[in-house]
């Protein structure tokens, strides 16, 4: 009897010191355990609370003054391609619409792993397709059929943005259909971006993404743009291409990942409304010249703007293996793979 006292003496002091602490902007941590007490959450899990404050140990806490209120995803679908500008077979060798209907499955997972945290978030998921078999739009009307969030499929308007796309290259050559489309995709999705309120994340329809990937690309855009005191980019991969050459970076820590700098990305990432209208000139001309790179345009833009990445990978673009751009080192592919099959 006498040691249950004793315990629900040190609770009663623990409950009135975590509110003392409380009151003066301060966490306990109990260094024995390695638990902050007044969240009742391991130091290493996320600690953070949207559009409020970003804590990471032991570097200690910042209070968020860029809050994120919404969220655009914008995904290119485009199931019926095997690959854009290679013949060669992706990793695990099967049809492209295996890779579409994973990748936006690994999308709607992701955003049901953060619904609890991001609440308060206005979230909308559109999908702009172009030549998709039916039985593949069928499959993402039934992965988006009875989600939280609001959610919409277009058909790419091909004609209508095809006329303004240059015949000939930057290398003189005949841009072919396929990248045609690619890039009437992208200008209708810009356009659609012009109409976001906040954050816009432009996804291409093979990229599987971790099931933490939307929560940490939302805590760590807060927790940067603070610090910045700017609006930034997010690319939610980590390339083959940055390992290449050692070439100098800053590191950053976001919410649970840790953050570069880079210069390059494909035409997946994740800005604002406000960057997508500051650069919509610049972006827009990716759609009317097939350059090289093809991500040209978006490559002069970063050297003006800051653009991160994490390490490791949150998303795996489930391309060929040789592509530096490709499969991103020291991930379970397979794993990935597996999680993000859709079963009806």
């Amino acid at each position: 009897m006498k040691q249950i006292k004793i315990k629900k003496k040190k609770s009663l002091i623990k409950k009135i010191l975590i509110k003392l602490n409380r009151i003066f902007g301060y966490e306990i941590i109990d260094q024995s355990n390695y638990t902050i007490s007044s969240l009742d959450k391991y130091g290493y899990e996320n600690l953070s609370k949207e559009g409020v404050n970003s804590i990471t140990l032991p570097l200690g806490k910042l209070d968020i003054k860029r809050q994120v209120k919404s969220l655009h995803i914008i995904f290119r679908s485009c199931a019926s391609v095997k690959m854009l500008t290679q013949s060669k077979d992706r990793i695990f060798n099967k049809d492209k619409y295996e890779y579409s209907i994973r990748a936006l499955n690994s999308l709607v997972k992701s955003l049901n792993y953060s619904k609890k945290t991001f609440s308060t978030i206005g979230i909308k998921l559109t999908i702009v397709d172009h030549n998709s078999e039916e039985h593949v739009i069928q499959k993402y009307k039934k992965i988006l059929n009875n989600q939280f969030f609001e959610h919409e499929i277009l058909k790419l308007e091909f004609e209508k943005y095809k006329s303004s796309i240059e015949n000939i290259n930057e290398e003189n050559k005949t841009v072919t259909e396929n990248q045609k489309s690619n890039m009437a995709n992208i200008k209708q999705s810009l356009n659609l971006a012009k109409e976001s309120n906040d954050l816009i994340y432009f996804v291409e329809d093979d990229y599987l993404h971790n099931k933490n990937s939307i929560e940490e690309m939302i805590f760590t855009y807060e927790k940067i743009s603070t610090l910045f005191n700017d609006e930034i980019f997010l690319c939610p991969i980590d390339y083959p291409y940055l390992y290449i050459e050692p070439n100098k970076t800053n590191i950053l820590i976001g919410n649970l990942n840790h953050w570069r700098r880079i210069d390059q990305t494909l035409c997946t990432f994740l800005t604002s409304s406000q960057m997508v209208n500051k650069h919509f000139n610049k972006l827009i001309s990716m759609c009317e010249k097939e350059h090289y790179p093809f991500e040209k345009p978006l490559h002069e833009i970063y050297r003006k703007e800051y653009c991160f990445s994490p390490i490791p990978s949150l998303a795996v673009h489930f391309t060929n293996i040789n592509s530096v751009y490709g499969i991103s080192p020291n991930i379970n592919l397979e794993k990935l793979w597996v999680e993000n099959e859709f079963k009806e």
